[in-house]
């Protein structure tokens, strides 16, 4: 499992944009570039819309003033589905990536199988990426949602 001081793997999400799907990789996404990432268990589920993106909506702002480049939603989700929820979210300053066969997430250790709730998801957190290596890590215990939200993190940058 991905732990603090670990370079984050060099595996593409897709970012769907007016030119269609399109991977985005390490060298796009991280490098010389302060990231934070946070990842839900699935797009449009209840705590994910209701509590975990929207913090990071309302936010943005305060997180890209403490020099964050990037805000990045991540899911195992399609990038339709996840480009379909940042605009049903408002979720405009935020890169919504989607991890359509799980591989970013299994690449980090944080993949989870759910059966028939969803089968492979990712577990719930947030982490800040500098230069490519993770510098904090909140990871939450399934079916949690303590300390991966946005007003969190905002207090550790």
């Amino acid at each position: 499992m991905i732990s603090v001081g670990d370079k984050i793997p060099d595996v593409p999400l897709q970012l769907l944009s007016e030119s269609g799907a399109q991977d985005v990789d390490f060298e796009q996404l991280f490098a010389n570039k302060k990231v934070v990432v946070f990842a839900v268990p699935g797009a449009f589920t209840p705590t994910c819309s209701k509590a975990h993106l929207p913090g990071f909506v309302v936010h943005a702002d305060q997180i890209k003033a403490k020099g964050v480049d990037t805000i990045a939603c991540v899911s195992v989700n399609d990038s339709f589905v996840m480009k379909a929820w940042g605009d049903a979210s408002n979720a405009e300053d935020i890169m919504m990536l989607g991890d359509g066969d799980g591989a970013f997430t299994k690449a980090l250790g944080l993949d989870v199988e759910t059966g028939s709730f969803g089968g492979l998801r990712s577990r719930r957190y947030s982490m800040i990426v500098d230069n490519g290596v993770v510098t904090q890590l909140n990871l939450e215990e399934p079916k949690q949602f303590e300390v991966s939200n946005a007003e969190t993190l905002l207090q550790q940058l």
